[in-house]
């Protein structure tokens, strides 16, 4: 025998390993720990619930269980199977992340509370509602509307993302320049930790001052560090008045960035700033089969919520100073639902029919206005179609960088605009991250973005509330 075939040998006799337990095993031991919920094995939903959509072959895997709860103590019968086994726990509700968040990794068990779905209580008197982390973002609004309260966080999923991710994302939306993201309108959650104990954090107060705020920990925590169960969330009444909505055309997305800038100043108090880029507007046209993009290059979409007069006019002044045309405002309810659902169709439009990566860039909104050139002028230097779009009034904005549907992988020269734009971002003083989370698409920008000190911080946190590192792994931080 030669020392090459010996060498080979022990190699591969070196890395053999044998493992302590069957799946048979394994998955016998967890249909004993849910009681109240369902385990699946069957490939076909695997497949389904670890890959939909957002995943690659290099950034998920095969789970080897989908659990659908239907208590805390089922939760709790989740994690004890996962800390006996070693094995990764992926928390999953309506599995709508876009930053491969909630996608199978390989040998782990998919978590979903999307049957925990139950308003468990809506209080007018203290302005809040109880929900349980499965209840769609729609529906929860509109059960507030029938007793003249609305809740207010709407992210373009708000038709069909959940409560619970919402939290674990901090999720934005349209309406978050004038009432905040999730996290300013949650008011406390209840959780299973990794160890089975079950916490209770902030509670129905306004005001909450003692001891760390571990309520606003979890929100934006992407399931890392707990299984929430249960959130109380703020409600407000709906305002009175007359709600407008409207559109106006500006050149480009610079001169809209600095119309919504002087919009935002001047005490109108804007419910939405939709901005929507001219490559965006001829897709939509496309997809709409309307003629918007006649009109110029860029299109801002706003709403005034209990508005005045006075706001109307000082709104439609600016518009016109800061050279906004063709500005169209209405009071009528069914053409202000018609221009949301604009917005709403803004991506499937941009994605129809070919490969795409959306991002989601938060700038101050000092920076606004430069990015949106920084982004032009890079589409035009690397050769690669960006379409911009996004939430002007809060700076973020939503880059989509597309290419042909025939090339398999993500085209070099994407990636580098990507790269760049990810860095002039964060050079301007913004995140990569405003409301879409970090998944396992960005976590290795975790440095770049926190430095050294912040980055190993996060770790450590981790480590205390998940020594074994079985919370959704990978995700959030590297």
């Amino acid at each position: 025998m030669s020392l090459m075939t010996w060498l080979s040998k022990k190699k591969v006799l070196g890395m053999t390993v044998f493992s302590a337990f069957s799946d048979e095993e394994i998955l016998t031991f967890l249909k004993q720990q849910v009681t109240d919920g369902t385990v699946t094995t069957d490939p076909q939903t695997l497949r389904q619930q670890s890959f939909n959509g957002n995943a690659t072959g290099g950034e998920g895997g095969l789970a080897r269980a989908f659990v659908e709860v239907g208590s805390v103590a089922d939760i709790q019968g989740v994690l004890k199977t996962a800390r006996k086994f070693h094995l990764a726990v992926v928390p999953q509700t309506t599995a709508t992340s876009t930053v491969v968040g909630s996608d199978g990794i390989t040998g782990a068990i998919i978590l979903s509370t999307r049957k925990m779905n139950r308003i468990l209580e809506i209080s007018k008197d203290d302005s809040l509602a109880v929900v349980q982390p499965g209840v769609v973002n729609g529906d929860l609004d509109q059960a507030a509307r029938k007793q003249g309260l609305f809740y207010a966080p709407d992210p373009g999923s708000k038709p069909f993302s959940s409560i619970g991710g919402n939290v674990s994302t901090n999720a934005g939306g349209m309406s978050t320049v004038r009432y905040g993201a999730t996290k300013d309108n949650v008011l406390g959650l209840k959780a299973v930790l990794a160890d089975g104990r079950t916490i209770s954090l902030g509670g129905r107060t306004l005001k909450q001052a003692f001891g760390y705020d571990l309520t606003q920990l979890f929100v934006g925590s992407e399931g890392t560090l707990g299984i929430i169960y249960e959130v109380t969330v703020k409600l407000l009444p709906i305002p009175l008045g007359q709600s407008i909505m409207g559109m106006a055309f500006f050149e480009n997305m610079g001169k809209l960035a600095k119309g919504v800038a002087a919009i935002r100043m001047s005490g109108v108090n804007p419910t939405m700033l939709e901005a929507l880029d001219g490559n965006t507007v001829v897709a939509l046209d496309r997809y709409e089969k309307t003629h918007y993009a006649d009109n110029s290059g860029a299109m801002l979409i706003f709403r005034l919520d209990g508005s005045s007069d006075k706001n109307v006019q000082v709104l439609q002044d600016l518009l016109t100073k800061y050279d906004g045309q063709h500005v169209q405002v209405t009071a009528d309810a069914q053409q202000q639902a018609d221009l949301e659902q604009l917005r709403r169709d803004m991506l499937p439009a941009v994605f129809a029919g070919r490969n795409h990566l959306m991002e989601d860039m938060a700038l101050p909104l000092s920076q606004l206005a430069p990015m949106m050139d920084y982004l032009q002028d890079l589409s035009q230097r690397l050769g690669v179609m960006i379409y911009t779009a996004g939430h002007a009034g809060d700076g973020n904005v939503h880059p989509t960088f597309v290419w042909d549907k025939a090339e398999d992988q993500v085209p070099a020269a994407v990636l580098e605009a990507l790269r760049q734009a990810f860095r002039k971002t964060l050079e301007l003083g913004g995140t990569i991250s405003g409301e879409h989370a970090v998944g396992m698409m960005k976590n290795q920008w975790n440095n770049p973005e926190l430095g050294d000190n912040v980055d190993y911080l996060q770790h450590q946190i981790k480590t205390l509330f998940d020594p074994m590192n079985i919370l959704n792994p990978k995700r959030k931080i590297d």
